[in-house]
């Protein structure tokens, strides 16, 4: 079995704005030729599409094709809308998980949904999460940051407490990064922006104390963690003073004041990543760093041509067959907190 828990959809239509103070970035669909659209915000085109986005025959046939028994499927994630206010927000984003609900129901067993909260406002968002149970949902899906605020600021600790508590699953997914000017050209805001936002962010989950304060908090990242795991073994020198992991030296770690309780691995290694790295070294490098049991499969379809199949270059580092396994589905039921079907 391989469940991809990294794929997207879009609605095949939006209900029309109207005079809402949101409108102004509110989506639209141009369906301009059969099986195909045009995302449209602002009045431009934000991204073209096919309908395998919103069309449940044809997402799973391309499941087929790529040898993906399951998929937990979860909104394109600037369908978070963290720029609306906060009542438009959740109205769309109770519109676009009723959407997730219907395509579940049309394929019953094949697909997992995760649903869309308005975050910008985290008492609201606290607040929906029981609505987003209710729906059958068992988690729901973050962007990176919410309007250039990393997930690990204070504000949110509160959200994520309240999922802790009522068991629902944190998918989170690379945003619009908040360093655009950085960059000379739009070029890099893909490869090396959206990675390095979500490092950004996972930074922040333990610096900022929620990672302590949320113990039992199921969390995952999408494309591997971004650039974190690259930058791990530096952070926990900086807490430790010494390298390879080894005991931190006299009054480092969590000895030193203002220090945190556990070391930076320690946290990194309860969260969950997606295997969506492009490259085989980089995929063992993932698994050697944060274990095996932390392994999920992760496409992004249908914005990037997967594998065929999508464990492809999984198969190639040798895994024993039941490590094989975790990573394909093991691990995704246990992130979601159900029980893998018979």
């Amino acid at each position: 079995m391989i469940v991809d828990m990294h794929a997207h959809i879009i609605p095949e239509n939006f209900p029309p704005a109207g005079p809402r103070p949101s409108a102004w970035s509110w989506p639209s669909m141009d369906h301009f030729e059969p099986g195909r659209a045009r995302v449209m915000i602002g009045g431009e085109n934000y991204r073209t599409v096919h309908d395998g986005n919103w069309n449940v025959e044809r997402r799973l046939r391309d499941m087929k094709s790529q040898s993906v028994d399951v998929e937990v499927i979860s909104p394109m994630p600037e369908l978070c809308a963290y720029w609306f206010t906060a009542a438009d927000a959740l109205d769309f984003c109770r519109y676009t998980n009723d959407v997730i609900v219907r395509m579940c129901a049309a394929a019953p067993g094949r697909f997992i949904g995760l649903g869309i909260v308005p975050l910008q406002d985290p008492d609201a968002a606290a607040k929906e999460l029981a609505h987003i149970k209710s729906l059958g949902f068992p988690g729901v899906e973050l962007g990176s940051n919410v309007n250039g605020k990393s997930l690990g600021m204070s504000e949110f600790q509160g959200f994520f407490q309240e999922a802790e508590r009522l068991g629902v699953a944190i998918f989170v997914h690379a945003l619009r990064p908040t360093m655009m000017e950085r960059f000379p050209t739009k070029a890099l805001f893909n490869p090396v922006g959206y990675p390095t936002d979500t490092s950004l962010t996972i930074a922040s989950m333990i610096d900022g104390g929620t990672a302590e304060k949320c113990p039992s908090l199921r969390i995952a990242f999408s494309h591997g963690g971004g650039t974190f795991p690259f930058l791990l073994p530096r952070y926990n020198h900086h807490w430790s003073g010494t390298w390879n992991e080894e005991a931190p030296g006299p009054g480092r770690g969590a000895a030193a004041a203002g220090a945190l309780p556990r070391s930076p691995a320690e946290y990194a290694r309860r969260f969950y990543y997606d295997t969506l790295l492009f490259d085989r070294r980089a995929l063992r490098y993932l698994i050697d760093m944060v274990g095996a049991e932390q392994i999920l499969v992760g496409t992004d379809y249908p914005y990037m041509p997967p594998e065929l199949p999508v464990d492809k270059t999984l198969r190639t580092l040798g895994l024993p067959p039941d490590v094989h396994a975790d990573i394909t589905w093991n691990n995704c039921f246990r992130f979601l907190g159900m029980k893998p079907p018979a």
